[in-house]
C-alpha cells in the first residue's frame, strides 16, 4: 500500500496487523504465472507492496522480488512475513513516484495493486507514478494495477459493501463519494466472546481513474500495450458488468 501525501504520520498505523484479514482472489497466482511465463518476467518489483503476501506469490513463481513502500507499518509487517516464509527480499521505503532516483537495475515487470495508485491527490500524481514505474521497466517490461473501484461501481455508488462476513468477523466498507475521489470508511467488526468490538479505519482516494483514463495516460507515457481485465480469469473489462480493473501495459 502507498500512501501518496508526503507526511510524517503514517496512515497505516493501526491498521498494517490487520490488513490482510482482506480477502484474495485464488485465482490470481494462475493469472500472473501465465502473464509471466508468457512475458519471460524474472525480476519483478513491487512498489506498493503493503504486508508482503503478494511477494510471497511471486516468488514461488520463481521471480526475483523486491518490494517497496512508503507506510513504514506496512513494511514492518511485510518483514515479519518475508521472514516467516524463509525468503531473504529487499524491501524499501520508497515513495513510487520516485522510483528511477532508487533503482538504476531495470525490472521485466512492475506492480501497484488493489488500488493503491488511488491514494495520491489528482491526475498529475497519478501521471507521475505511472511515468516512475515506466522509467524502471526494460523495453518489453510489464506494468500491472488492479483496482477494486470500476467503471461499474463508480456509476452505482453503492454507500455500503460487505467485504468480510463469518461467525467470527465482518468488513462492512462505507463509502463517500465526491467528484472524481471516494472515503473509504473501513468497519471491522468482530463477533466472538474473546474478541467482541468495533474498529474503524479510513481509506481517502482523493482521484479514481478508471478504464479509460489508464488507457488514456498510459498510451500517452508511450506503454505501446494496453489490456484492461475484468477479473483474474482474464475475461475483459466490462464497464457494465466489471466488478475488478486490472490493466497490463507492455513498454
Amino acid at each position: 500500500m502507498q500512501n501518496g501525501f508526503m507526511s510524517t504520520n503514517d496512515p497505516y498505523e493501526g491498521f498494517a496487523d490487520r490488513y490482510d484479514l482482506f480477502p484474495r482472489d485464488p485465482a490470481d497466482r494462475e493469472f500472473f504465472r501465465r502473464l509471466f511465463v508468457g512475458n519471460r518476467v524474472t525480476r519483478l518489483l513491487d512498489c506498493a507492496c503493503g504486508t508482503g503476501r503478494d511477494l510471497l506469490t511471486f516468488q514461488s513463481l520463481g521471480c526475483e522480488v523486491v518490494g517497496s513502500d512508503l507506510s513504514p507499518s506496512m513494511l514492518s509487517v511485510a518483514r515479519k512475513t518475508l521472514e516467516a516464509a524463509g525468503i531473504d527480499a529487499p524491501l524499501h521505503r520508497l515513495d513510487f513516484r520516485d522510483l528511477p532516483a532508487h533503482f538504476d537495475r531495470p525490472f521485466d515487470a512492475v506492480v501497484c495493486l488493489s488500488g493503491s495508485l488511488l491514494e495520491v491527490a489528482d491526475e498529475t500524481e497519478i501521471l507521475r507514478a505511472l511515468s516512475s514505474m515506466h522509467a524502471v521497466l526494460r523495453p518489453g517490461g510489464l506494468l500491472v494495477l488492479t483496482q477494486g473501484m470500476t467503471d461499474k461501481l463508480w456509476r452505482e455508488r453503492p454507500r455500503f459493501l460487505l467485504e468480510i462476513n463469518t461467525a467470527e468477523f465482518s468488513r462492512v466498507f462505507v463509502i463517500d463519494y465526491f467528484e472524481r475521489g471516494a472515503r473509504f470508511n473501513i468497519l471491522d467488526i468482530h463477533h466472538t466472546p474473546e474478541d467482541a468490538g468495533l474498529q474503524v479505519w479510513t481509506m481517502e482516494h482523493p482521484h479514481v481513474p478508471l478504464g479509460a483514463d489508464y488507457e488514456r495516460l498510459l498510451r500517452g507515457l508511450g506503454f505501446a500495450d494496453v489490456r484492461l481485465f475484468g477479473g483474474y480469469d482474464s475475461e475483459p473489462y466490462d464497464l457494465e458488468t466489471s466488478n475488478r480493473l486490472i490493466v497490463v501495459a507492455g513498454k
